[in-house]
């Protein structure tokens, strides 16, 4: 089990340097992920992305996405159906111009989860189906990879401040088959059982640039 968290720790800090990113730039996510629990088995996803190109007010992409899923055990793992809206203002070759890009999105997802000592690890793998601009069909395999540790406290219970640290790598089914790396570290607290926040930094690697992201999170669970 040792060397299994090493190989994990390794990935996280292996994967971008598969990137040759050129320019960068600061921009910041508002997030938020709720999750209802339906009964033992069944749960509702849904989640609500606001991305600036900047601090607030030059919109990059609104994203809404939602899902039903099936615990397969409990809280361990957990097979989910999804769909996803999302709308992208995209810069014109750097000019001040903007294009409107839609996007309708199903994807089908795997979630693990194991604790290691105080590590909560969590794998998650995700297939999905694009339809941009009703015209463009695309095909795209993700797999998640994250860490959080808890600082305050031996587990992360209410009132526990832990460190959240994420890679997720991004394939294609084109030409090109690396799409994207986004490797992520923030600091979180649970309040409760049910609300959890996270503030972090996370660096997305893309073919010929990157990008410099701020991210404010919540996590609300009922």
């Amino acid at each position: 089990m040792k060397k299994y968290s090493a190989t994990c720790v390794l990935l996280i800090l292996i994967f971008p340097t598969y990137s040759y990113s050129q320019n960068s730039d600061l921009g910041n996510w508002l997030i938020y992920f709720g999750n209802k629990k339906i009964d033992s088995k069944w749960n509702w996803h849904h989640e609500v992305q606001y991305r600036n190109y900047n601090a607030i007010g030059d919109l990059e992409q609104l994203l809404l996405r939602t899902g039903i899923g099936y615990n397969l055990t409990e809280n361990n793992n957990n097979l989910l159906l999804g769909y996803g809206f999302i709308h992208s203002q995209n810069y014109i070759d750097n000019a001040e111009d903007k294009i409107n890009v839609d996007e309708h999105r199903i994807f089908q997802q795997f979630i693990t989860r194991q604790s290691i000592d105080r590590v909560k690890i969590q794998h998650r793998y995700r297939f999905e189906q694009r339809w941009i601009d009703d015209a463009d069909f695309r095909l795209r395999f993700r797999y998640f990879l994250s860490l959080n540790i808890p600082v305050n406290n031996p587990d992360i219970v209410d009132k526990t401040w832990y460190v959240s640290i994420y890679n997720e790598i991004f394939l294609n089914d084109e030409q090109i088959i690396f799409d994207r790396n986004r490797l992520y570290f923030g600091l979180g607290y649970k309040l409760n059982n049910n609300t959890k926040f996270e503030f972090g930094y996370m660096n997305q690697f893309l073919n010929t640039r990157n990008r410099d992201q701020i991210n404010l999170i919540t996590f609300i669970n009922f």
